[in-house]
């Protein structure tokens, strides 16, 4: 699977950059977001999963937490928080992992979430088998596909400000009832040559290709000697596009959970309760009187959303 993405992720950064309390992420952020906007992408499009696929880093670094998440239709919004310099040569184990106490979380979270059902969510350290620190979010993300299904699987990933672009090379599982079968998989973890054969050669695509390179000259550069079948891209309104789903009644709901005392306390304290979306910028403002309506009106309860912050 290959995934390019541009005005999506060009907006996303360009809402960063117009904040003004927060200014522009650091270059290696932007890399970092870059990369895993495009890997949420790719494993969405992989598994094809009905709801929200977040891809979550955190650590004990000035990053201290980075979000990607992409709906079953593809739209798709990313943030990180940043707290402290981040230097221009940053590598991943410095924003997020100083101490190897970073972590990878990939939470599924279905759209049609049955009463007390939770998301299902794989947590993966940034460190490999000898606990050595892993440098980027491809081999993290390696790790946890081979970790959680134990299937080969090969990332590439890169980013800039106008480009976020990924590779997914993975073996597909060869036995079993609906094609699915674990010791079968494992039987053939890293052995099968025809999968290790398109891996090395996926491998050798250069960071400069994949973000310029349009996907049939990236094909067939990478795999000229091998039977290649390109599906249609699905882009427009079926492809990847910046989206949020924050709404002036979601945060409604966030404040009747702080309760009547800490929405007070804050009124008292500012004249107003101003709340601002880490994804998409938008500011929510409440005076005295939007709050206590927010105490006196039923507001229906929906479930959870892991991926509010």
């Amino acid at each position: 699977m290959v995934v390019r993405l541009t005005d999506a992720w060009q907006e996303i950064l360009s809402r960063r950059a117009s904040n003004n309390s927060t200014g522009a992420y650091p270059a290696p952020v932007r890399e970092l977001l870059g990369e895993m906007a495009a890997a949420a992408v790719l494993m969405q499009g992989n598994i094809k999963f009905n709801g929200a696929l977040v891809l979550q880093i955190s650590g004990d670094g000035p990053v201290k937490v980075a979000v990607a998440e992409v709906q079953s239709d593809f739209s798709l919004r990313a943030t990180a928080s940043v707290m402290g310099d981040v230097a221009d040569n940053a590598s991943l184990s410095q924003m997020v992992n100083l101490h190897n106490q970073g972590r990878c979380a990939i939470t599924l979270d279905p759209q049609d979430r049955m009463p007390g059902q939770q998301p299902y969510q794989g947590v993966v350290p940034l460190f490999g088998d000898q606990h050595e620190k892993l440098e980027h979010l491809s081999e993290v993300l390696e790790h946890y596909m081979l970790q959680s299904e134990q299937l080969d699987t090969t990332l590439v990933l890169a980013a800039n400000d106008q480009v976020a672009a990924g590779l997914l090379i993975q073996r597909l599982p060869a036995m079993g009832q609906n094609n699915l079968s674990i010791h079968a998989n494992e039987d053939q973890i890293g052995l099968n040559e025809d999968y290790n054969r398109i891996a090395i050669l996926a491998k050798s695509l250069k960071r400069e290709e994949l973000l310029t390179l349009d996907a049939d000259t990236l094909l067939h550069r990478l795999f000229w000697d091998e039977q290649v079948l390109r599906f249609e891209p699905q882009t427009g309104d079926n492809g990847p596009r910046f989206a949020c789903t924050c709404s002036r009644e979601r945060v409604a709901r966030m404040i009747r959970s702080l309760g009547v005392e800490e929405a007070e306390s804050i009124i008292a304290e500012r004249g107003h309760i101003e709340v601002g979306c880490e994804f998409c910028g938008q500011q929510y403002h409440f005076d005295p009187v939007d709050a206590a309506q927010i105490f006196t009106t039923p507001v229906a309860q929906p479930p959870i959303d892991p991926s509010v912050h």
